[in-house]
């Protein structure tokens, strides 16, 4: 359900709870069902349970609202990525920060193999952006990256990208619809990995695309959805009602993430095994550089009690992970440096166990 005549436009935290609902008719159930079914009677707008759900639509109706336009929920988040991917032709140029989310930059690889030009820029080159648009295809941008916490430029890369008519992506995991709202500033698509932040309980893998809401973007949304029912990376029911559940609560768990994330990067700033702190001044996600090598950074991540030593990010419970020990990890990402996912937890709380952890570093 859409939210229809409102006398003003609502704020974020109420769109969080209220979109998504069912109509409100007597008697009528407040959360939309999980509707348990592979395929439906004939004649009926949808026929095949690969190409749509009622559940589904619920948690699209409020990701679309909470973004701005119209989202499509997918099997995972690299499922989402894959399907934005797509949207760039084969043997054309794809514009991407030269450092971004491990498996984006695994697909961005195999598209070069694959006959296609990757330009890779730094997040801070934004003349590089600008200059590099002309001709490509796709753009793809992080902001923060994923894990060096570096920003972009995205109102000026975006605008320019608009410009030329080069189709715009950007994923938007790391600030959220709170922080950030893509399709406001120029972009064509924006990416989520649902499992993240929006469902933030750490029980459920999904992803979603969202387009805007113009002749141009209902066009990719299109293709995104028929990539989706050919290639088969369809959501389960039971995962979208708990993410739909998950992102009533979105406000509140990031508020209180995002203020635990400011009192510890002040902190760990001048924490004496702590060489770098990376955070972008607002979020949760906080990078930092412990020691001198990536034995240390391993210690700090055997020494916490309460962080959770982990690989995913945005759940209620903080997790930390040194990220070099994946193979796929790009080497430019320090082999002592650790990414902090700040959950909910009490700020003390998570700052003494970190510091008796990075004491024994």
């Amino acid at each position: 359900m859409a939210l229809e005549n409102a006398q003003a436009p609502l704020h974020v935290d109420t769109v969080l709870v209220a979109s998504g609902r069912p109509q409100r008719t007597p008697g009528a159930s407040v959360n939309v069902p999980v509707e348990l079914t592979s395929t439906y009677a004939a004649d009926g707008p949808v026929n095949y349970a690969r190409v749509a759900n009622p559940t589904w639509n619920a948690f699209e109706s409020a990701l679309g609202e909470l973004e701005g336009g119209g989202a499509l929920v997918h099997a995972s988040g690299m499922g989402a990525i894959s399907a934005a991917l797509s949207l760039a032709a084969p043997g054309r140029t794809v514009v991407a920060p030269d450092q971004t989310y491990n498996g984006t930059g695994d697909l961005l690889l195999a598209f070069e193999q694959a006959g296609g030009t990757v330009v890779r820029l730094h997040a801070s080159d934004t003349e590089g952006f600008l200059s590099a648009l002309v001709g490509a295809d796709l753009l793809w941008l992080e902001s923060p990256t994923n894990p060096l916490m570096d920003v972009i430029d995205l109102e000026r890369v975006l605008a320019r990208s608009r410009e030329l008519g080069v189709t715009s992506v950007v994923d938007n995991t790391l600030p959220t619809p709170l922080l950030s709202r893509p399709l406001a500033l120029g972009a064509d698509v924006v990416v989520h990995s649902v499992t993240k932040y929006l469902s933030g309980h750490s029980d459920v893998v999904l992803g979603a695309t969202v387009v805007a809401d113009t002749e141009r973007g209902r066009a990719l949304g299109e293709r995104l959805q028929r990539h989706r029912t050919l290639h088969g990376a369809i959501a389960g029911p039971l995962e979208v009602y708990l993410a739909l559940r998950g992102l009533r609560t979105l406000a509140v768990r990031f508020e209180r993430a995002c203020a635990n994330a400011t009192v510890l990067a002040e902190r760990l700033a001048g924490h004496p095994a702590v060489g770098r702190v990376r955070y972008p001044g607002a979020g949760a996600m906080i990078a930092i550089e412990v020691g001198d090598d990536a034995a240390a950074a391993e210690r700090l991540c055997a020494a916490t009690r309460l962080w959770l030593h982990s690989t995913s990010l945005g759940g209620v419970e903080s997790q930390l992970e040194r990220r070099r020990r994946h193979p796929s990890e790009p080497h430019a990402v320090p082999v002592n440096l650790v990414r902090l996912s700040v959950g909910i937890e009490h700020v003390e709380d998570l700052w003494s166990d970190l510091e008796q952890a990075l004491d024994a570093v």
